[in-house]
C-alpha cells in the first residue's frame, strides 16, 4: 500500500505553494479492510495536508558553489494524465511521472512519453534520477581531472586513467556531432 516517502522534522520545497516547510506530522488515511494506509498525507502546518508529489525534498548535495548551469536542475513530479493511479499501481509513484527541471523557471528538460514510462518505470525513474545528478557527477569528475594535471607523479596509474577517460567524455560533451552521411538532409519549413 501507500509508504511515507518524507519524516518529520524533514524540510521540504511545497511546489503548490512556492515555499519551504518542515513536516509537522505524517497522516496515513486508512480504508476500512486494509491492513496498511491507502495513502499518506503530511501536515505541514500552512492549513491543509500535502500529497508526496506535492513535495520535494532538500538535496543536501547543492551547494551554494555549484555550477550554474547544473544548480537549477531537479526532479519534479508531474500527473499523469491518461492512467487513473489505481490503473497504475506497478509504477513506483502511481499517478505521476518524472520530470526534470533543467531551469529556474521550473520548464525546460527531459520528458519521457507515457506509453514508455508504463512500459519499464524502474529504468526511466533511474534515468530521471542519473540526468538530475549528471552537473554534480561532471562537478567530480572536472575535479578529479584538475588533481591528476596538478599532480601528475603523485597520482596512481589507475587515477591518471580516470581521469583521461573523463576528458574525453568531456570533449565529448562539447563537440556538436556532424549529422551523419546516411541521415536525410534537414530541410527549412516552407512558408
Amino acid at each position: 500500500m501507500a509508504k511515507a516517502q518524507f519524516h518529520r522534522n524533514q524540510k521540504v520545497w511545497v511546489e503548490t505553494v512556492g515555499t519551504w516547510a518542515v513536516i509537522e506530522k505524517i497522516v496515513p488515511v486508512w480504508a476500512r479492510g486494509f491492513d496498511e494506509p491507502v495513502r499518506i498525507t503530511y501536515d505541514l502546518g500552512l492549513g491543509r495536508d500535502f500529497l508526496a508529489q506535492d513535495l520535494r525534498a532538500e538535496d543536501p548535495l547543492d551547494e551554494p558553489d555549484a555550477d550554474a548551469a547544473g544548480a537549477a536542475w531537479r526532479l519534479l513530479r508531474a500527473r499523469n494524465k491518461w492512467q487513473a493511479p489505481d490503473d497504475c499501481g506497478h509504477h513506483p509513484y502511481p499517478g505521476t511521472f518524472p520530470v526534470v527541471v533543467t531551469d529556474a523557471a521550473d520548464w525546460g528538460g527531459w520528458r519521457v512519453p507515457g506509453a514508455e514510462y508504463d512500459r519499464d518505470p524502474r529504468k526511466i525513474e533511474y534515468q530521471a534520477r542519473l540526468i538530475e545528478n549528471a552537473p554534480r557527477l561532471l562537478a567530480i569528475g572536472r575535479e578529479l581531472a584538475a588533481l591528476a594535471e596538478e599532480s601528475p607523479d603523485d597520482i596512481p596509474a589507475p587515477v591518471q586513467e580516470l581521469a583521461l577517460r573523463f576528458k574525453a567524455i568531456e570533449r565529448r560533451l562539447s563537440e556538436i556531432p556532424e549529422t551523419p552521411a546516411d541521415a536525410p538532409a534537414q530541410t527549412e519549413a516552407a512558408e
